[in-house]
């Protein structure tokens, strides 16, 4: 079945994060994806482990689980940019693209003849991605820019953690998966552009700039109400009750989003008059007593197990939900159902369990064609398909380092 994007091929340069995330993407919509990357080593992220996959013998293999969540679909192409010949191996492939993404520093390859303005000279309607820490200009833009550092420079650690408390960064990369996700939004409105009147452009993704972005209410509650957000724990700045609350046995989500929930919590719980109290009985009045309100239904909610709480609020349609670890996760009946794993064919473990995609496409659904590659898998191949190189050729380049080809 033809995927979505298709008729679209992607040279892509990145490596760790942000940049494979955007490319995965792509791939699992259907985009022939060619990683470019480092002969011998490759992407930083094949080492960042444990855990790595285990072979069919159950030793380590050279692939990390976190290279493995974020390459699939792709295809890998070992070349050296650093000489010569690599660099005009790779502007002849971009030149058989559609779309160019990376995530070196900014000017980092123009010293390659590999940036923006020398792909456009060889691929005038070329969508060329960059992403960087901050921005192709302004004061930053020199500086390396890494997930855990702009969580704290763009505000996210500033609202997360308990209150009064330490702050804390989120329990996985953000920052980096919303740029690779606008990243690819932006490459898409791009190819849109270019397909209506011919014209290619540059797209400058910068980690700072989406992670402000994605502050959203809070970043408006500053920017309306003039306060400083303030870290809350588990607590909802603008909606009471909207966090996650101690039961016998352990904690619920309990996630009351307008005054009828609220009414019908307070009748499930046994404490109908709250509802009925001025100092409750509308969310703003809510968010205004929270102090009094929170520590009242600490007490009644730590009266029961979780379960029946659930059991409980959902007969009534009060939203909450329990606190799952991954193992829990994974096995939820509904995560299960929607089939939130993808179970791909590997060719050094037999098989390779990764997350699905939850884009659902009626027409064009997500396929899983191609485990993340092994370094220069797929060289030989790219190269005489697309560059029309034999196997001579293909083999001399081996020989003097400029590529690298999987035995």
């Amino acid at each position: 079945m033809m995927g979505a994007l298709s008729h679209l091929r992607v040279l892509d340069l990145s490596r760790v994060l942000a940049g494979p995330w955007a490319g995965q993407l792509l791939a699992d919509l259907g985009a022939e994806v060619i990683k470019v990357e480092k002969p011998g080593e490759g992407d930083d992220t094949r080492r960042w482990g444990p855990p790595f996959l285990k072979d069919k013998d159950g030793r380590d293999s050279k692939e990390s689980a976190y290279y493995l969540s974020t390459n699939r679909n792709k295809r890998s192409v070992a070349i050296d940019i650093t000489q010569a010949a690599g660099q005009d191996l790779v502007r002849k492939l971009a030149a058989q693209c559609d779309v160019v993404l990376e995530n070196f520093k900014v000017g980092g390859l123009a010293k390659y003849g590999l940036d923006y303005a020398s792909l456009k000279a060889v691929k005038p309607d070329i969508v060329y991605c960059s992403i960087t820490g901050f921005g192709q200009d302004g004061p930053y833009a020199s500086r390396a820019g890494y997930d855990f550092l702009v969580q704290g420079m763009g505000g996210l650690m500033s609202l997360t953690g308990e209150q009064g408390g330490e702050p804390m960064k989120v329990g996985v990369a953000l920052t980096d998966i919303f740029t690779g996700m606008y990243a690819s939004v932006a490459i898409l409105a791009a190819l849109a552009h270019r397909d209506r009147t011919g014209q290619g452009q540059h797209v400058d993704m910068a980690l700072l700039d989406v992670q402000v972005a994605v502050l959203a209410n809070q970043a408006s509650n500053y920017l309306v109400g003039g306060v400083i957000p303030e870290r809350l724990g588990n607590s909802h700045p603008n909606i009471v009750p909207y966090q996650a609350f101690p039961t016998a046995d352990g904690h619920v989500i309990l996630a009351v989003g307008n005054d009828t929930q609220f009414q019908r919590f307070c009748g499930v719980a046994g404490c109908p008059a709250l509802a009925e109290d001025a100092r409750f009985a509308t969310n703003a009045a809510r968010v205004k007593n929270r102090d009094i309100l929170v520590p009242l239904l600490k007490a009644n909610m730590a009266s029961r197990p979780s379960a029946q709480w659930i059991e409980m609020l959902e007969a009534v349609g009060v939203p909450c939900g329990p606190i799952n670890n991954l193992a829990q996760v994974f096995d939820n009946p509904q995560i299960r159902h929607r089939g939130m794993v993808a179970h791909m064919d590997h060719p050094v473990s037999g098989s390779v369990d990764l997350l699905a995609n939850p884009i659902r496409l009626s027409e064009t659904p997500v396929t899983y064609d191609r485990a993340p590659p092994q370094l220069g898998a797929d060289t030989m191949d790219v190269l005489s398909t697309l560059l029309a190189l034999d196997q001579e050729t293909v083999n001399a380049l081996s020989a003097d380092g400029i590529v690298g080809v999987s035995s």
